[in-house]
């Protein structure tokens, strides 16, 4: 049965993995918003923003990078919308393969997607200055965290495009989403904040996640914080993806 599952997934990651590829306007698309923002932020407000001796462009982009994630995970929900829409799961129903493997399959394509948007988000920070003293380890730390929260937002937006009754309603799971990182430590200090709005900015799970990886990239110690990070992501995806699979076999039955 793994054996099955496997080979399946991989089949049907290829043919995402082929739509993306003959799409890369969805790729350019995902990241031309995040990296309007990382311009405007930097070179309109950040010369008024207050980040101690470190970079701007250094303190945004952990915050820009999960944009970025949220923003290409939606395309995620559209594929799957689409694909629903337009009959395919009925035929793969009809298949003997692995029901799972649809859906892992999307999610695969979701991450790889994504980290190339990641990548060019990075390059253009470059580009405007951003340097890091990270080592091979921690840029392999900051990687796998945020393939992590990938997975964990990932998961969220099947739920959305299995769920979703028009196009329109595919993508309204990122707004919530997309607005977090605003009220959090990703774009300001948490210390400027009004009480309130500071305590929540400091007890959801962006200002944790960001405040990792700023640290890993200025190879400072990450203290707590990465176990904070690593409990949210992993503690979403997990739910997220019991919902899926819940949403997925009630959408099939």
């Amino acid at each position: 049965m793994t054996t099955y599952f496997v080979e399946d997934t991989t089949v049907l990651l290829g043919r995402s993995m082929r739509h993306i590829t003959r799409s890369l306007d969805t790729i350019i698309t995902v990241t031309i918003t995040p990296i309007a923002l990382m311009l405007m932020f930097v070179y309109v407000f950040g010369g008024a923003i207050d980040t101690g001796s470190v970079p701007y462009v250094d303190y945004l982009l952990p915050g820009i990078l999960l944009i970025t994630i949220v923003m290409g995970t939606s395309y995620t929900a559209f594929r799957l919308f689409t694909d629903l829409q337009s009959g395919v799961f009925e035929r793969f129903q009809s298949m003997p393969i692995a029901r799972s493997s649809v859906l892992w399959a999307h999610v695969l394509t979701s991450v790889v997607s994504n980290l190339i948007s990641v990548a060019i988000v990075v390059l253009v920070a470059m580009l405007m200055g951003f340097r890091s003293s990270a080592s091979v380890l921690a840029w392999l730390a900051v990687a796998g965290i945020l393939t992590l929260f990938t997975l964990a937002v990932t998961w969220i937006a099947v739920i959305a495009g299995l769920s979703a009754k028009t196009v329109d309603g595919v993508s309204a799971f990122s707004y919530p989403l997309v607005f977090l990182p605003f009220v959090s430590s990703a774009f300001v200090l948490t210390d400027t904040m009004p009480g309130p709005v500071r305590a929540f900015a400091e007890h959801q799970p962006v200002t944790s996640i960001v405040n990792t990886i700023r640290d890993l990239l200025a190879q400072q110690p990450v203290g707590s914080d990465i176990w904070v990070a690593l409990a949210w992501c992993a503690g979403i995806m997990v739910v997220a993806y019991a919902a899926a699979m819940a949403t997925y076999r009630r959408r099939i039955s």
